[in-house]
């Protein structure tokens, strides 16, 4: 959904403005996708869930931007993967990004641990904006990177916090 903002962002050259929230705008809509028929339930809110009701929430990001997106830049730098460091900061946790890769590769080899400074300016799975937030507004958070394909690979990862690489 939000490559079909990218598309109309060059073919009907959008400002970053408009852009940017159309691109939230979409990832709303791929809340809604993802929920459907789970039993999980959509949020308004960045918060966590009630301990004496849990229940996996999805974040319907744009009125908890339009309140307060925590300065974050509008322009294509700052993905999704930016807008879900900003909330696991602000709640505290580290994000979790499962993705189609084993972790970062770095020099050649998926590193088990990397600091955010290093890969500014490289190309990876990770966005230019996520690691520019974890040098500023969310230092000392962190992200997880791990292959989310296999899930029993995956959810052992988890369980035993191996693998991937981690991202400070």
């Amino acid at each position: 959904m939000a490559d079909l903002v990218w598309d109309l962002f060059i073919q009907h050259k959008l400002s970053e403005e408009a852009a940017h929230w159309m691109a939230i705008l979409a990832m709303e809509q791929y809340a809604h996708f993802l929920a459907d028929g789970t039993g999980a339930r959509l949020t308004r809110y960045i918060r966590r869930p009630h301990s004496e009701c849990p229940a996996v929430e999805i974040l319907l990001p744009y009125q908890a931007m339009q309140e307060d997106d925590f300065g974050l830049e509008h322009n294509w730098s700052y993905t999704s993967d930016s807008v879900a460091m900003l909330v696991a900061f602000r709640l505290g946790s580290a994000l979790i990004k499962a993705t189609d890769v084993d972790g970062v590769i770095f020099e050649g080899e998926v590193q088990e641990e990397l600091c955010a400074s290093s890969l500014v300016g490289k190309e990876s799975c990770i966005d230019q904006g996520t690691l520019c937030l974890l040098q500023g507004l969310c230092r000392g958070g962190s992200i997880w990177v791990l292959n989310g394909t296999d899930p029993q690979q995956f959810v052992s990862a988890l369980r035993g916090g191996r693998g991937g690489t981690i991202i400070r």
